[in-house]
């Protein structure tokens, strides 16, 4: 006999009756003759929004992606848009990437909003992100979903949703959905579509977003540096296909390698282990192709096109991937010079970061007398803070994990502008002489060199749920004191709203939403950050170091030394 324990069978037993179809049914009786692992890991919990909404493994059950828990959020959030906006009429934006099922999903997405009488513009076929955050406010909706699971694996898929800035849910509404989604028994969903409420757009919202994205990416780069620049493109079988290549032309950018053999969407990335451009596996066939024609830089995308990988020549012209906060320094530099050149800066203007991200961007920020305002991991905060400071001007804004926004036409990380803002910069440099890399080491002269690395740690299913809850109640309870010799001297506890001077004792609030998240500083500058993902079963450990660098031909020796500070932070640390 399968034992399986009361208040999962109390939830496979609801999936059992006649609000579930016949298909369903059948399956999940299936899967408690033959895998009742797999039923308990389906039906455990509910699936909960993490930083980028819900994501999960598709299947049947509460903890799964499907029609009913799709279904179940979107009766919860038109109940939601219906109790925020009386009297007005309701209106949403869908867009979709090129994960299985993702198309599918749009279409019963949409149809359960027009169902509540809301009238949806949904994307003919796969779009980018970032277009979903543009078109949500050129339509002037109310709010916005997209299907993707970003870079995770194959057998994912996830709901996104924005509100009517174009960002991504933040509190006071998070709350509140989630609330009305609880609320929701699956009985009550309303699955009989309104045809009349859904209109499908396309081309026209693209030529749109695409000039939008011209206009922000682009800053004075000569006819012929344009040309000069030799460029690898590709969108790692996901939805920047759509975007991306017509953005080039537009800008002037004629010069265009896109390998081939990931041109196409498709939701297996069958020419990848996985579709993140943060793993440098992931971008090995640009590079080739880079190495082939000679190439000045390779951009590559993940499948719904928010965040971008970039890779350029070093100082021994081998072509090499910059992490997420040095693409970072890269661009954010690029733009507050474009506006002190352009006389545009007056104490009124900020840059975005997160609290994981380089400390380096607030150094950079003060050096234009510019603000720096740091909140929590996921862009959704870093457009928070472009609603909440309206009478600021936003320049740009980025975080560690491959994630750049361009001034605030879109507000979500938006890999379309930045890897024309990217290309920008290399055209710029290469007129010089120079490569961006080269620029990255100067600005390390300028500034110092700061120089970061993410560990990141798997544990799946219900044990390493609960191992990584243990880790950082671990962390919590008996905080280090002294990390690779060097004393801490402060920690920030973003659970608990404290951050505690070692030295003094003294205690702060820190004034942004709880987040399970622990970082160290040390006395020699070093930053060590706790945290588990919100959208994959992994813990990790961001570790941040720094020091002078007087040269720029002292740079080999300096990275070294401070690689081998990682080294003994990460042994230390037992990581």
């Amino acid at each position: 006999m399968i034992h399986i324990k009361p208040e999962i069978l109390e939830r496979v037993n609801a999936w059992l009756t006649p609000t579930f179809d016949k298909e369903s049914q059948k399956q999940i009786k299936d899967m408690i003759a033959s895998n009742p692992k797999e039923l308990e890991e389906s039906f455990y919990k509910n699936l909960e929004f993490g930083t980028g909404g819900m994501r999960g493994v598709m299947g049947l059950g509460t903890n799964r992606i499907n029609k009913y828990t799709l279904g179940k959020n979107t009766q919860g959030l038109s109940n939601y848009l219906k109790a925020s906006f009386p009297n007005e009429e309701l209106k949403v934006a869908i867009a979709y990437d090129c994960r299985h099922n993702s198309n599918t999903f749009g279409k019963l997405v949409a149809d359960v909003f027009s169902a509540n009488g809301i009238k949806v513009f949904l994307f003919e076929e796969l779009r980018p992100t970032p277009e979903l955050s543009f078109a949500l406010k050129h339509l002037d909706c109310h709010c916005g979903i997209v299907l993707t699971a970003s870079h995770n694996p194959p057998e994912y898929n996830g709901y996104k949703v924005y509100w009517q800035d174009g960002g991504q849910l933040v509190p006071p509404q998070d709350a509140g959905v989630i609330g009305e989604i609880n609320k929701i028994d699956y009985s009550e969903i309303k699955f009989e579509a309104n045809s009349e409420l859904i209109q499908y757009i396309g081309k026209d919202v693209d030529d749109v977003f695409i000039d939008n994205s011209v206009k922000n990416g682009s800053f004075n780069t000569s006819k012929q540096a344009k040309e000069n620049l030799n460029i690898v493109f590709t969108s790692l079988h996901g939805t920047s296909i759509t975007a991306i290549p017509e953005t080039l032309k537009r800008a002037g950018y004629t010069n265009v390698n896109i390998v081939e053999e990931q041109r196409v969407p498709n939701g297996d990335f069958p020419t990848v282990v996985s579709p993140n451009p943060e793993e440098p596996e992931a971008l090995k066939m640009a590079i080739e192709l880079a190495e082939k024609v000679d190439g000045d830089i390779v951009i590559g995308t993940d499948p719904d096109c928010d965040r971008l990988g970039v890779v350029v020549r070093n100082l021994k012209n081998e072509l090499v991937i910059l992490n997420g906060n040095q693409t970072m320094i890269l661009m954010t530099n690029f733009l507050l010079n474009q506006w002190k050149k352009a006389g545009k800066i007056n104490g009124n203007q900020f840059v975005g970061s997160t609290i994981v991200s380089t400390p380096m961007m607030s150094v950079l920020a003060n050096a234009y007398n510019v603000e720096c305002k740091i909140g929590l991991t996921g862009f959704k905060w870093i457009a928070k803070m472009i609603k909440d400071f309206p009478t600021m001007d936003f320049i740009g804004g980025g975080e560690e994990s491959f994630g750049f926004m361009v001034g605030d036409f879109v507000r979500d990380k938006d890999a379309v502008t930045s890897t024309l803002l990217a290309i920008e910069i290399a055209a710029q440099a290469k007129e010089k002489g120079k490569t961006m890399y080269q620029e990255l080491i100067d600005l390390y002269v300028e500034h110092g060199f700061f120089k970061e690395r993410l560990i990141s740690l798997t544990k799946k299913g219900i044990e390493g749920a609960q191992e990584i809850k243990q880790m950082m109640i671990d962390a919590r309870e008996n905080p280090l004191t002294e990390i690779n010799g060097e004393k801490v001297v402060l920690i920030e506890d973003y659970q608990l709203s404290i951050s505690k001077n070692l030295q003094t004792n003294e205690e702060t609030t820190i004034d942004v939403p709880k987040s399970n998240v622990l970082i160290y500083y040390t006395e020699d500058g070093s930053k060590i950050a706790l945290r588990p993902s919100g959208t994959e079963p992994k813990i990790k450990f961001y570790i941040s170091v720094n020091t002078e660098l007087d040269n720029s031909s002292d740079f080999a020796k300096t990275e070294q030394f401070l690689e081998d500070r990682i080294d003994a932070i990460l042994k230390d640390m037992n990581l």
